[in-house]
This record gives structure tokens, C-alpha cells and sequence, in this order.
């Protein structure tokens, strides 16, 4: 189990130290598969802060343009959370029934007609989908179209039954913040903007991950539409809560580990999508926590992350 905590180091570290490493904690804590619970702690965050080293010591893209990848491939993940059981579903043809998503017209799928169903070519999810996927490989050009899809399908839920109606009216899950559905263009707007800026500013000099990125979103799918979690659930919405507090402290140990300002452009992005949800209809705030933490989880961030760049860079003034 050890070797687990190796994953959160890069490659390069796990190459020349890795079993070294290993050695270490067996000879630390022999017997034990797994060290104590601080460290763990410790491990994590030294794998985290030896990743955005690496990340910073990569000099081939400037980092604005390295944090507004980062930015995309966020805001493409946030677009794709509340669809990760329509998605699953319509990939494997199955009919959620009742267990959909709270979404109008859960019975929109060509191969489960019934009474009282319509008719939908392709799930609003996989432009979402589609666009991380692209991101991650490092081809804004095939985001851009899926991106520019999304705003186009938000825009015209209404009348537009190519992608359906589900998502475009129902609550999606979300951890911070209010629900975002569909036709609130600010998110799609968003990540639009950044998949252009990407395709213009050369993209060929962008990082390119590995498909085995994916393999969270795929267990997330398979956790959403194979057991059924319901949207709304508390178990989900905590759930999520915890995992983006983990990604907003993990910005935050980035920062402070190198002086870097690229992680602050992805947070600050985040931080403004969630707050314009909330400012925007109130009435949907999902009160799974008080509104004051909320925001505050939201906001504090921001200067957190610019204060501890700045120190950093102080401190290597001095040095």
C-alpha cells in the first residue's frame, strides 16, 4: 500500500527516489502496510509541492498560459459533474427511470421510448466530456466547437431538442456553491473563452496528460450511474464538498512550495463561478453548510494563494 503515496510524486522523483522512499517507511514502521494518518499528510503534501516544482521548472509554456489550461480543464470538469449519470446511462443504454437525475423527461432516450417520452440524438453531458478530454491531450482546437456547443445548447433549451431537456432545467449536485445548470451561459461562456485563448496562443506548446487521467472520471460515472447516487443526495453533495476543498488546498501547497501564480488563475475562476451562481438565484443555494462558510471557502482562497506566492518569492529574495 506504500507504494500508493509514490503516485503523488512525479515521475522523475519516483524514478531516482522512489524505492528509497519505500525502504524508508518499512524500516520506520515495520509490519504496517500503511504509515500513521500524519504521515500520510506529510507525504501527500510533499508529492504535491514536488509536482508543482517540477511543473514550475518546465520553462516551455509561460505560466499565464500553463493557469489558463489549468482553468479550462476545471471549468470543463464542473461542466461535467452533473451529467455524469446521463452519460454513463446513455453510454451503456441503460434506462435510469425513476433514478434520474432530477431532470424533465428522464425517459429521452432513442432506444426507451414510451409514453410520454421525446426523442434526444445525444446527451447534453458529453460536450462537457468531450472538451476535457481534448483539454487533457493538450487540443484546445476540438474543444473550442464542443465549448461553443454548450453555450449554443444553453441558449436555446428551450427550443432545442438535439441535446434534449435534461440538465437544462433540473438541479445538477454540487458541492460549493448553487447549482449550475445549462442554460446559465457564464460557466459554457467561460470555458469557451479559455479554449480560444489556448487555440490562439500556439497549443502545440501545451502539456499533454495522459489518458489515464480519465480514470477518475470514469469511476466517478461508473459511482453516479451504476449505483444510482441521487443528485441532491447529502452523501454526494459532502462528498464533493471534501474533494474540492482537497483541490483548493492543493493550490494552495503549489503556491507556497514555489512562488507560482498560475495556480491562482484556475481558483480565482472557480471562485467566481460558484459566487455568480449563488448571487444569481439564492433560492437554489444548496444548504448543505451555512451560507457564510460557503462564501468564505470561496473567497478566501483568493488572497490566501497571492499572499503565500508573494512570500515565497521573498524568501527566495533573500536566499
Amino acid at each position: 500500500m506504500n507504494r500508493l503515496l509514490l503516485a503523488a510524486y512525479p515521475r522523475s522523483y519516483r524514478s531516482r527516489q522512489g524505492e528509497e522512499l519505500l525502504d524508508c517507511l518499512a524500516e520506520a514502521y515495520p509490519g504496517r502496510s500503511w504509515p500513521p494518518p500524519q504521515e500520510v499528510v506529510a507525504l501527500a503534501r510533499a508529492g504535491v509541492q514536488a509536482r508543482a516544482r517540477a511543473v514550475v521548472d518546465d520553462t516551455a509554456r509561460p505560466w499565464w498560459l500553463d493557469g489558463i489550461h489549468l482553468t479550462a480543464l476545471v471549468l470543463a470538469a464542473l461542466a461535467l459533474v452533473p451529467y455524469l449519470q446521463d452519460v454513463w446511462h446513455w453510454g451503456l443504454r441503460i434506462d435510469p427511470g425513476r433514478h434520474a437525475i432530477a431532470f424533465h423527461f428522464s425517459g429521452w432516450y432513442p432506444w426507451a421510448q414510451g409514453p410520454g417520452t421525446r426523442t434526444r440524438l445525444l446527451p447534453y453531458g458529453l460536450l462537457p466530456l468531450v472538451c476535457l478530454i481534448a483539454l487533457l491531450r493538450g487540443k484546445p482546437w476540438i474543444a473550442l466547437p464542443a465549448a461553443a456547443a454548450m453555450i449554443c445548447a444553453g441558449a436555446t433549451f428551450n427550443s432545442n431538442t438535439f441535446f434534449g431537456d435534461e440538465g437544462k432545467a433540473g438541479l445538477g449536485y454540487y458541492g460549493l456553491g448553487a447549482p449550475i445548470s445549462a442554460r446559465d451561459l457564464m460557466l459554457s461562456g467561460m470555458l469557451c473563452t479559455a479554449c480560444a485563448v489556448l487555440a490562439v496562443c500556439r497549443p502545440g506548446r501545451l502539456r499533454r496528460h495522459s489518458y489515464r487521467r480519465l480514470v477518475p472520471v470514469v469511476l466517478a460515472m461508473f459511482v453516479a450511474g451504476g449505483l444510482h447516487i441521487i443528485s441532491i443526495g447529502p452523501a454526494f453533495q459532502r462528498g464533493l464538498f471534501a474533494l474540492e476543498v482537497a483541490a483548493l488546498i492543493a493550490a494552495w501547497v503549489a503556491t507556497a512550495a514555489t512562488g507560482d501564480y498560475r495556480w491562482l488563475i484556475p481558483v480565482a475562476a472557480f471562485a467566481f463561478i460558484r459566487t455568480q451562481a449563488i448571487v444569481v438565484r439564492p433560492d437554489w443555494f444548496m444548504q448543505s453548510l451555512p451560507d457564510l462558510v460557503v462564501l468564505l471557502l470561496l473567497i478566501a482562497p483568493l488572497p490566501a494563494l497571492a499572499i503565500a506566492a508573494q512570500r515565497r518569492q521573498g524568501r527566495a529574495l533573500l536566499e
